[in-house]
């Protein structure tokens, strides 16, 4: 799970058309995304450590992230580390980690232009956990305007913990 801010515009690509490929056809996006960390050191003084993170996006959440997604635009992303291997041009092997996006969720203001709304996009392919949702605002409850008993005025009696059970 990463909150941070998008660095660069998002590249769209699109995979050619190949029928031993399962991602045949399949849009993928890519940006950088930057997290900070902000700590107190031991004189008392405000850190700050920036982490940068190579994004990769699939299907229908690179649909909106190439519709919605810009540079400096916060979001958040839940998905899972991937590293890949290669072997460049002068023959030394290469590495690199990237996080895949299972779910993503626009955050910030609505800038002009964006048809995202504030609190942002849930991405479609992937359901986000009930917890990391926010939970629906319910009206306060009405206070009665008089005691239930006019006669007592001291604090209620604590109750035992024996009490709380449902049965």
């Amino acid at each position: 799970m990463l909150i941070g801010n998008v660095g660069n515009d998002p590249e769209v690509r699109y995979l050619e058309s190949n029928p031993q490929n399962p991602q045949a056809n399949a849009k993928v996006a890519s940006f950088r995304l930057a997290t900070t960390e902000r700590y107190r050191d031991r004189n008392g003084e405000t850190r700050e450590n920036t982490e940068w993170h190579n994004i990769v996006v699939w299907r229908g959440n690179a649909d909106v992230v190439e519709k919605f997604v810009h540079k400096g635009s916060q979001i958040y992303i839940e998905g899972k580390l991937r590293t890949r291997q290669w072997t460049d041009q002068t023959g030394n092997k290469r590495y690199t980690t990237e996080v895949v996006a299972d779910s993503i969720q626009l955050l910030g203001k609505r800038q002009d232009g964006d048809q995202n709304q504030q609190g942002g996009y849930q991405g479609g392919y992937s359901q986000q956990p009930a917890a990391a949702q926010p939970a629906p605002q319910a009206a306060p409850a009405p206070q009665p305007a008089a005691p239930v008993n006019p006669a007592y005025q001291g604090p209620l009696p604590a109750a035992e913990p024996s009490d709380d059970l449902p049965f």
